[in-house]
């Protein structure tokens, strides 16, 4: 395998053989691997590298992209006439690589004609999920985080359908994100903040399947909008 070239932190440090495989399907993509290193917090290992921009791609479970925010922040990339902060990706597929936290900034390299974009590579795809109920590149609003969030159930629910919805509180933070979510869908101009102080303090989360649980929501839904009328 390749990766004599590549830089190496703790110069001592032996990456598991998985971070060292990812590394080498980066390069097969046509991506170039900078460097395997431990992060300084969980000390767990990453790979800082250059991919082709388009080969990454937003993941399907996060709100849409603001184009007023997208362009403020194109605007200041080309004032500074340079781009420092890499984007966090995961692999999904060969030559595919989702971003849960970097889509104004890919859109942003994209509109200014960049070949290339610099990320952190991520070898546990499952962290996409965390680190979207973490994202500050934006703000979110009621209705952005509640699409965010059904967006996510759902992948959720097709990825690891036997465990239930209440084990998944810290990436879906709120369980009535998930009742709104899907009115939002359904009704893009309904009117969540009128209910969601109510739905804040009753609204919990269910201990059943996902599968099951995505039912009782419908239901749970289905109450809110014979409130609404």
């Amino acid at each position: 395998m390749a990766g004599e070239g590549w830089g190496i932190f703790p110069e001592k440090g032996e990456p598991p053989r998985a971070v060292l495989s990812l590394a080498g399907q980066v390069e097969g993509d046509g991506g170039s691997v900078l460097a395997i290193y431990r992060e300084p917090v969980g000390q767990a290992w990453q790979i800082f590298a250059l991919l082709p921009l388009e080969q990454v791609q937003p993941t399907p479970y996060q709100r849409d992209l603001s184009p007023t925010h997208a362009k403020r922040l194109r605007e200041v990339i080309k004032k500074l006439d340079r781009f420092i902060d890499p984007v966090v990706v995961v692999r999904h597929g060969p030559g595919e690589y989702w971003t849960p936290n970097g889509n104004h900034r890919r859109d942003a390299l994209q509109k200014l004609k960049a070949k290339h974009i610099p990320v952190i590579l991520l070898p546990e795809p499952e962290v996409a999920f965390q680190i979207l109920a973490l994202n500050t590149e934006k703000a979110h609003n009621l209705k952005e985080k509640s699409l965010e969030v059904i967006r996510m159930f759902r992948g959720l629910m097709e990825a690891e359908p036997r465990k239930a919805e209440e084990d998944f509180t810290f990436q879906f933070e709120e369980a009535h994100f998930i009742t709104l979510g899907l009115l939002y869908e359904k009704y893009p101009r309904f009117s969540g903040s009128v209910h969601a102080p109510i739905l804040r303090r009753v609204d919990t989360f269910l201990k059943n399947p996902l599968p099951e649980a995505y039912e009782e929501r419908g239901h749970r839904a289905g109450l809110v909008e014979a409130a609404d009328t």
